[in-house]
């Protein structure tokens, strides 16, 4: 769902029905957007905090759906592997496909790897 608001779309995503409505009623009582505003910074400091020591990454993105036999996985395993081989860590969504092939090139190649999930209610 997209908004438009002062001239500007906003895209909503798949939000719940609840959510959307929430948001579109407008500005919430100060106190609610405080403990709103101190929730998000509290997750932010713990992916901080989490991620500290693992040194310098890459992101790998790409499809979950891309299959073990597919050239695409073939690379992915070897952008993992080269990425590895020169010191980095390989971070992905911790998905199947493409993710799933840079993180096993990393591993194979001695490397490290970390996976980073996102838990959404909706889904």
């Amino acid at each position: 769902m997209n908004v438009k608001i002062l001239g500007k779309r906003i895209g909503l995503g798949n939000g719940k029905a609840a959510d959307v409505a929430r948001f579109l009623r407008g500005p919430d009582r100060r106190r609610r957007e405080l403990r709103q505003a101190a929730s998000v910074f509290r997750e932010m400091i713990g992916g901080f905090r989490a991620l500290h020591f693992v040194g310098p990454c890459v992101t790998v993105f790409g499809s979950a759906r891309t299959p073990e036999d597919s050239s695409y996985y073939r690379m992915g395993m070897e952008v993992g592997s080269a990425l590895a081989d020169a010191g980095f860590t390989v971070m992905t969504g911790g998905g199947p496909g493409i993710m799933e092939a840079a993180s096993r090139g990393a591993k194979e190649a001695g490397g490290r790897t970390v996976g980073c999930t996102i838990h959404i209610d909706m889904e």
